[in-house]
């Protein structure tokens, strides 16, 4: 769902009757989708906005009353929230997959916390006023990056009920085995804990086209209207998208170009791909180019390169896998040659290919031969199997805020792994990478 950005009220002034002028205030209402927003002076303590439909995408508004999430994978992004009361943003008990980037939350009253109660993601928003910003439990915890609270930044972790808390993810060294087990992440010298399932990454029956799902068959396809959502096609070609805030959700995409099977083309912002199994036909160079989109649930495979990560791109419970080698390839499951805001969480990515015993060359290849430099991008519990390096990281990169936390490799390597944090451990015992 794309919501515009409303009219400013100049332009929309209402005709002054005698039953216009009940208050000196104005309130502009603005009717999309379904759901009411109220835009206006005064709606700080308003009947809360209710958003019940999987799977929305709420984009570029300004919503002065809380707002509660009722349904799984919802996104607000580019969104003002200035709201009182006990929270801003509520993700009801039992709701999964809230996504909130690029936004901003003010709390205008005392008390009143910005998002709450946990299973949601929080990338770049800025928080003013709040009593705690972005509040988690051991049962719901919460990702939050690259975010700020009153204009400083806010520790890069996943926040409990206790702010002082940290809680981490299922199996990292120092804690137990279980989801959300309160610990540090450093372990004594020598303390082995048990290895994550590699059931709990992506994998074949919890990424690309949802099982039941019926296809409609389609050829290549070019996207030109802003908002538009595409679903439920088999797509024999690939996807040029033109407009912003595009969404291409439970489709199967075969193409056999030998340049890219999903491209966004500028002006274009705010991709979506979910629910998506995209096979490279062994032609494909790059599956995703080159910036400005979204990803998750996304089954990629048979292709040369994976994804290229431009500007602001995020990829989210993915699995990259069986990458195809041609002469002269340099296979890489993820590059980027210069971008900044990159965010890369919870994706299983098999760069080593069992059917030919090829490692390959990277799960991710990090340089900056095209952009200044790479700047904000998080790598964060991943499973990375494979590579001549799993890691690849150019000597001539320029960058900055470049983090690696929380990720498990296998050892399926060609040469090694160089490593320096010891949350970052083998797949099979649990042990720092590099003790």
């Amino acid at each position: 769902t794309h919501l515009p950005d409303p009219v400013p009220p100049p332009a929309r002034r209402p005709r002054r009757g005698p039953l216009a002028l009940v208050s000196s205030a104005c309130l502009f209402v603005l009717v999309v989708a379904g759901y009411l927003f109220a835009v206006g002076p005064g709606t700080a303590h308003a009947e809360r906005l209710v958003l019940d439909e999987a799977d929305v995408v709420v984009w570029g508004q300004t919503i002065r009353r809380p707002v509660e999430i009722a349904a799984d994978r919802v996104t607000l992004r580019r969104v003002s929230v200035q709201a009182g009361g006990g929270t801003a943003i509520r993700i009801r008990p039992g709701v999964t997959g809230t996504v909130i980037e690029d936004s901003e939350i003010r709390c205008t009253s005392r008390g009143t916390d910005g998002i709450a109660e946990g299973n949601y993601s929080a990338i770049r928003v800025r928080t003013f006023g709040c009593r705690e910003p972005f509040r988690g439990s051991p049962d719901t915890p919460v990702a939050v990056v690259d975010s700020t609270r009153d204009g400083t930044p806010y520790p890069d972790r996943s926040p409990g009920s206790d702010p002082t808390d940290t809680l981490v993810a299922p199996g990292p060294i120092g804690s137990s085995e279980a989801a959300g087990t309160r610990g540090t992440v450093d372990a004594p010298p020598g303390v082995q804990v048990a290895p994550t399932p590699i059931t709990y990454w992506p994998g074949p029956t919890t990424t690309g086209v949802p099982a039941g799902t019926v296809l409609r068959n389609s050829g290549s396809l070019t996207l030109t209207v802003p908002g538009q959502v595409v679903s439920g096609l088999n797509i024999t070609g690939c996807v040029t998208v033109q407009a912003s805030n595009v969404v291409i959700r439970r489709s199967k995409i075969t193409c056999s170009s030998t340049t890219y099977s999903i491209r966004v083309l500028a002006p274009a912002i705010n991709l979506v791909v979910e629910d998506v199994e995209i096979n490279g036909t062994g032609r494909t160079s790059a599956t995703v180019c080159c910036g400005e989109y979204t990803l998750r649930r996304v089954n990629i495979y048979n292709t040369i390169d994976g994804p290229r990560l431009g500007n602001r791109t995020n990829i989210f419970d993915s699995w990259i896998h069986d990458l195809t080698r041609v002469t002269g390839s340099h296979n890489d499951l993820m590059q980027t040659t210069g971008a900044s805001n990159m965010v890369i969480r919870r994706n299983r990515l098999d760069a080593y290919k069992v059917s030919t015993a090829d490692p390959m060359n990277a799960c991710l290849m990090i340089g900056s031969e095209i952009g200044p430099s790479v700047t904000n991008l998080l790598f964060e519990d991943n499973y990375c199997n494979g590579g001549n390096y799993s890691i690849g990281v150019r000597t001539d990169l320029v960058g900055s805020n470049i983090r690696f936390r929380i990720n498990k490799f296998g050892r399926n390597y060609r040469y090694g792994i160089i490593w320096d944090r010891p949350t970052n451990v083998w797949f099979d015992n649990g042990l720092p990478v590099i003790p």
